[in-house]
């Protein structure tokens, strides 16, 4: 069998800023109709099918730098954590744990801008510069950080699910042709059976992250609910299902994000170690 080379940080950082950018761009139509089914409006009145590329200038600017901080934290933590063999996987739970926190970081402050765009929050003709400078006049810096919390609650779970199985399908199907690396194609489809599986089971946590950033009471001067309060409210006012909302296009646009996003990612990576 071939041996697999590493990726250098500059490398994963490049493919992981590529595979960032193509996937969000491609599939932003499906989050926006996600987040608007996820509102606590409803989804007609958070704007419906009509302009479902609304909020995507947030996504341009925060996706390249927020997926390549994901991919070359991911591969530097691979490569320091001392777990290897049957403890892989929690090597590569960790690692993409400390990973979404590091794209956490960039990622949602252009998460609030989308979210609120998608949803129509400062009405339907702003710009998403126009809703970043709302926010920065009223809430501060503060506000650009709403929901960071939850944002890394519903990662961190979302992430020890996807990369471990990724990793694993990748493995066994290595294994089966006895061939590395996987060929991009290849790659990509483990990659979209890992995403979907855990989009679905970390909806609920997403529904969260959604009403949390819509949120536009001042915790400072406001009353704002607790994540278990939240939750209550949603699961006595709104009934069980309501914590599953968006759950098809969510995990629709994972599935087939996921195989873009680490597809694109596998064939990046190898194409610079290539050159």
């Amino acid at each position: 069998m071939v041996t697999e080379r590493k990726p250098t940080f500059f490398q994963s950082l490049a493919a992981g800023g590529l595979a960032g950018t193509a996937v969000d761009i491609l599939f932003f139509p499906i989050d926006t109709v996600k987040t608007r089914l996820q509102s606590a409006q409803g989804f007609i009145k958070a704007g419906g099918f009509r302009g479902i590329y609304k909020g995507v200038g947030s996504v341009v600017v925060g996706s390249a730098p927020g997926a390549a901080a994901f991919f070359s934290t991911y591969e530097a933590m691979k490569r320091s954590i001392p777990l290897r063999d049957q403890l892989a996987p929690v090597n590569h739970m960790l690692s993409a744990s400390v990973g979404e926190v590091a794209a956490c970081l960039i990622r949602v402050p252009t998460e609030v801008i989308k979210t609120r765009m998608q949803t129509s929050t400062y009405g339907a003709s702003a710009s998403s510069f126009k809703a970043a400078t709302l926010v920065l006049h009223h809430e501060g810096i503060p506000g650009f950080y709403r929901g960071f919390w939850m944002t890394i609650m519903r990662e961190i779970p979302f992430t020890s699910l996807q990369f471990p199985l990724y990793e694993f399908l990748k493995s066994r199907l290595s294994i089966y042709l006895d061939r590395k690396p996987l060929y991009a194609h290849e790659a990509a489809v483990c990659g979209s059976i890992a995403g979907g599986t855990a989009a679905a089971l970390t909806t609920p946590l997403d529904v969260l992250k959604t009403r949390v950033m819509l949120d536009l009471r001042d915790p400072l001067k406001q009353q704002v609910p607790t994540l278990s309060m939240r939750f209550q409210q949603i699961y006595v006012q709104e009934g069980a299902k309501a914590l599953f909302a968006g759950i098809v296009p969510r995990t629709m646009w994972i599935s087939a994000g996921g195989a873009v996003f680490l597809g694109v990612y596998e064939w990046a990576v190898h194409g610079f170690m290539s050159a």
